[in-house]
Parts: structure tokens; sequence; C-alpha cells
């Protein structure tokens, strides 16, 4: 006995096209989302030699509390330095273990320092539109460390092409390290700290 082919009616095309759609974006946004969620998960990085050294790039911003921030402020700490935006998931993935860090070995002559780069990331008005994000993950996040309001002027100072980006700067103000990528591997950073922290 011969089957009869199903009848196959515009409404019933529609959805099965529907789901077939639906099915592709998942894929490729998965696709998309995977290398950044995944593929760069252990970025490591060597310390600089000493003697190879060059001094972090000057800079005045403004804190949260509307203080003006140095990063000559900071001479004779170890400093990480990390540029950052609220929207970028990368960088939203790295900032528990700053946190962590920051509690570990803030009594020892280290800090972290994050410095937003919302204004130029998400493209806002001001630094006001700005706040308006930043202020509220901060407090949605536990942020222990000083955070303040980025520029062009920082952004072309550090030649930041991709967020994260995260510098070890050493007691002198020179860079040590730098680590571009997410998500930087926190052992790493823990060892290069120390070393960093020992050094006379």
């Amino acid at each position: 006995m011969q089957r009869k082919a199903p009848t196959i009616t515009p409404e019933l095309a529609g959805s099965q096209l529907t789901h077939k759609i639906a099915g592709f974006i998942v894929v490729f946004v998965w696709t998309c989302i995977t290398p950044a969620l995944f593929g760069q998960q252990d970025v490591h990085a060597a310390l600089i030699p000493p003697a190879n050294r060059k001094s972090a790039p000057a800079f005045q911003l403004v804190t949260e509390a509307g203080t003006k921030m140095q990063i000559s402020d900071y001479r004779g700490k170890v400093v990480l330095l990390n540029f950052w935006a609220t929207d970028c998931g990368g960088c939203v993935l790295e900032i528990p273990s700053f946190i962590e860090l920051e509690k570990a070995y803030k009594d020892k002559g280290f800090t972290a320092v994050g410095v937003s780069m919302d204004i130029s990331y998400e493209s806002l008005r001001d630094a006001n539109e700005a706040w308006g994000r930043v202020r509220p993950f901060i407090a949605k996040h536990g942020v222990n460390y000083p955070i303040a309001m980025g520029d062009d002027a920082i952004s072309k100072a550090y030649a930041l092409n991709a967020f994260p980006a995260t510098y070890l700067i050493d007691k002198s103000g020179k860079i040590a390290v730098a680590y571009v990528g997410v998500v930087i591997n926190k052992d790493n950073v823990t060892t290069n700290i120390k070393s960093l922290l020992s050094e006379r």
C-alpha cells in the first residue's frame, strides 16, 4: 500500500523555514562567541627584563569619587592597570580575578587600577553617561580597587586596539608585562606580581 505524501501547507513550510533559520542563527552565534569565551582563556605573558622596560605613559583621569588619578600616584607599588568596559564580555570575566588579587596583595605593595573605556566602547555622549553604567557595575560586582574614566588621550597613549587590555607596572613606573585578550591566566598573573613585588 502506497502512503500518501503529507500535504505541506504554506503555514507548515513557513514554520519549517523559521526553525531552520533559528537553528542557523544559534549555530552562527555560538561559533562567534566560543572563541571569545573559550579560545583565549589562557593568555600568558613573561616579564620584560628590567633593562628593556619602558615607562608607562602618564595620564590624569577622574575617579568615581571625582578625584584625579595619575599613574605616578602609585610609584613604589606594583600596579595591575586594566582597560575595560561594562559591555565587554571578556572584560567582565576577568574582573573577579582582579578583585581576588586586590584582596590578596593590597597590603603587600600592590594595587589593581581599572580604567573604564565605556565612552569610546559604547559610543556614549560623555563621562556622565558612562558613569551611569559604571557605578552600578562597581556596586553589583563588589569592585574593591579604584576605577577611573578613560578618554581618547589614554587610548592613544597606550595604543589600545582591543579590550580587555591589562598591564603590570613595576615599582619604578615601567611596564613589565602586557596582556591583551580574554581571559588572562590568573596563575601567570599571580606569579608575575610576586616576582615584581620581590624586585628592589
